[in-house]
């Protein structure tokens, strides 16, 4: 069975904290960081904005993404935001 896989971004607000996920459930694991049923990072700094998201086919790829945009600069991260959600509008809102 082929999954479709996310690497995703969170924020508290707009130019704030980032935190970098991957699910294979977008809308599930959005709604477990904004219930607080992820411990962590996310928990402990209210990061309940889905911001950015990208879609793969293969985790493999979703993983090698993750991990490249964690080793970005915190400046790489803002621009690729801002390229596609200019205004850090929370975009589980249109799900």
């Amino acid at each position: 069975m082929n999954h479709i896989w996310y690497v995703y971004i969170m924020a508290d607000h707009p130019g704030g904290l980032l935190y970098i996920g991957i699910t294979n459930n977008l809308l599930r694991r959005v709604e477990e960081h904004k219930n607080g049923a992820c411990n962590g990072f996310t928990k402990r700094y209210w990061m309940h904005h889905l911001v950015y998201y990208e879609i793969y086919s293969t985790p493999y790829d979703a993983i090698k993404r993750e991990k490249q945009l964690k080793h970005w600069n915190r400046a790489w991260k803002i621009r690729l935001v801002k390229t596609e959600n200019p205004f850090w509008k929370d975009l589980s809102e249109e799900f």
